[in-house]
């Protein structure tokens, strides 16, 4: 049976809430509020001061509570109601900084990517790659799962597949190591069927590649195995970005 959009991601905070942020695993099971590996709960109310990036709203005003689920920081009156959008679709109307994180009901954040929007596969790799070299790769994700579901069938795994690289890189800017580079692992999977033909000059093999490097290196750097039990040094490192600072790849192949 085929996913809706709604199971495949709902509103394009799709896999940011699925990465426990205490183990850094991919939760699959999305009827328990806690991890199922480690038994983390999200509503514990962990908080933080957004970071300083690239189109991000910085440390003034009042802390927000982490986790996408969370409802903990919302103003008064908004219990029991779901945001929607103009034509009613529901979509969380909680202001985001840069990065995707949310922001407390009221304080300014960066305006998101609209939702739904058709765009040629090459207006598709130019925003993305725009988004990505400055610095905004959740944004970049929300265009990309427009692609992925408004493209053809035939195409799904390969824009799901980049859309969970940019969420993987949006964990790795937020500071989740082991998130991140899962993410960019699963990525990686979902594209490499399209390495012996990939359309759209999209650089497949590259961005595989530089998936897998960047998710052994950052792992390396954090001291511990790879994010799937792997040894490091059997993983490609060359030109693999430094932790938490993934340099922007190139969607498309570089001629």
């Amino acid at each position: 049976m085929q996913e809706s959009h709604e199971q495949q991601g709902g509103e394009p905070a799709c896999w940011l809430d699925q990465v426990c942020p205490e183990c850094g695993r991919v939760r699959e099971d999305r009827s328990r509020a806690e991890c199922e590996h480690c038994g983390h709960d999200p509503r514990a109310g962990v908080k933080y001061v957004p970071e300083t990036v690239p189109g991000t709203v910085s440390g003034a005003g009042p802390e927000a509570v982490s986790g996408e689920a969370s409802g903990e920081a919302r103003g008064a009156g908004r219990a029991g109601r779901r945001d929607r959008d103009p034509e009613g679709k529901a979509r969380n109307a909680r202001p985001r900084d840069g990065l995707g994180r949310p922001l407390p009901y009221g304080q300014q954040g960066v305006a998101r990517q609209p939702e739904g929007v058709v765009r040629t596969p090459g207006e598709t790799l130019d925003e993305a790659q725009r988004l990505l070299d400055e610095g905004m790769p959740f944004h970049a994700h929300e265009v990309l799962e427009d692609a992925w579901k408004s493209g053809p069938e035939h195409e799904t795994g390969l824009w799901k597949g980049l859309a969970q690289l940019a969420v993987g890189i949006t964990h790795l800017a937020r500071g989740n190591t082991k998130g991140g580079a899962r993410l960019l692992l699963r990525g990686a999977g979902g594209i490499e069927p399209y390495r012996g033909d990939a359309p759209h000059g999209i650089d497949v093999a590259g961005l595989a590649d530089w998936a897998r490097a960047t998710a052994g290196s950052v792992e390396e750097a954090e001291g511990g195995d790879g994010p799937d039990g792997q040894d490091p040094g059997d993983r490609r490192s060359a030109s693999a970005a430094p932790a938490g600072k993934p340099a922007a790849p190139r969607l498309r192949v570089v001629s």
